[in-house]
């Protein structure tokens, strides 16, 4: 098995995309992903309820609609790659009991995959493919880590959010200005016609490898506050491009610390905040100052998707094997070494 490439279905189902993909041999055959924006945009995020049955509505179509895209039948599947965390546990759950059926009764492995890990790996689906070592920044609505990458499987974690990730910084802001969900979305718009230094937003933390964001939206609120009033349509741009500007300083500059601290001259943004425009846009630039390599998956790419957990499954089974069909979702699941 290690010596040969593996046709691979991955599944994804950490928080509010149903997705699905076939990869074999590290190539993409097919990548489908159901989104739930519609159906939690009122409540303002995730609703974990309403995201697990949505996800029971959609995996059977979805996983369909990527067999049919990769023009395969079922039993052409030669492994299941799933994602078993970290996420809402419900939603997991979903993914995972299909993905255990499908491997009971296809007689194939199972890998049950990290989520973060996933997002890595996606930097692995295009084209140009960094070299080991790189830092990676993980950077979604639930999680602002930065690693070490020595190889496939060993990690060391330089830096995480103390408090709320960068993405959910993004979406509570969105909130408190009554823009709409997701907000990470809507402030990458609006903010491409405001002035990012208009307004004085804090960067917490600044000697600290780790990141904090809850005290960012406190000084949005507390601004609320003192106004007595909302920002009118003109003063909106200037204020989310200057807060969206706090957040992505931090993000560049504790990453790229973190690459000269260890000697590192490749980077790799992944996770779904690294595809705000802003943030690509700064990496860019100073990757090119630094004399940095710098890797940033496909938009498609950046959001949940199961080509990642494929990808990572498929390199999982050729050198570990499968997992057991006991395997369970964990909700909290770090990334440490595992064997390789």
């Amino acid at each position: 098995m290690k010596d040969r490439a593996l046709i691979v279905l991955g599944i994804e189902s950490s928080c509010d995309e149903t997705a699905a993909a076939v990869v074999k041999d590290g190539k993409i055959l097919s990548n489908v992903i159901a989104t739930q924006i519609s159906d939690h945009s009122a409540y303002g995020g995730v609703v974990p309820e309403i995201a697990s049955r949505r996800h029971l509505e959609a995996i059977s179509p979805v996983i369909e609609r990527a067999l049919r895209d990769a023009k395969l039948s079922l039993p052409e599947i030669e492994g299941i790659a799933v994602t078993r965390g970290p996420g809402l546990v419900g939603s997991l759950l979903v993914g995972l009991s299909t993905a255990k059926a499908l491997a009971c009764a296809l007689d194939i492995p199972l890998a049950g995959v990290n989520h973060i890990e996933g997002h890595i790996m996606a930097s692995f689906l295009s084209d140009k493919k960094p070299q080991f070592p790189f830092i990676a920044l993980v950077v979604s609505g639930g999680h602002t880590n930065v690693y070490l990458v020595n190889n496939y499987h060993q990690f060391r974690q330089l830096g995480q959010t103390r408090d709320d990730a960068a993405g959910e910084a993004l979406d509570k802001a969105a909130k408190l200005l009554g823009l709409g969900y997701p907000g990470g979305v809507i402030i990458d718009k609006l903010s491409k016609n405001g002035n990012p230094h208009a307004f004085d937003f804090p960067r917490a933390m600044k000697d600290s490898p780790d990141f904090s964001f809850s005290g960012l939206k406190t000084s949005l609120s507390v601004m609320l506050k003192k106004r007595g009033r909302p920002f009118t349509e003109d003063e909106l741009p200037d204020v989310v491009a200057s807060y969206q500007e706090a957040i992505v300083d931090v993000l560049v500059q504790k990453t790229i610390r973190a690459a000269n601290d260890n000697n590192i001259r490749q980077l790799v943004v992944c996770g779904g905040v690294a595809a705000n425009s802003r943030l690509r846009l700064r990496f860019a630039k100073i990757a090119e100052e630094e004399g940095m390599e710098l890797f940033i998956p496909p938009m498609v790419l950046c959001t949940d998707n199961a080509a990642m957990i494929a990808v990572l499954g498929e390199i999982i089974l050729k050198n570990r094997g499968g997992d057991s069909l006991d395997l369970n979702a964990v909700s909290r699941w770090p990334l440490v070494n595992r064997p390789s």
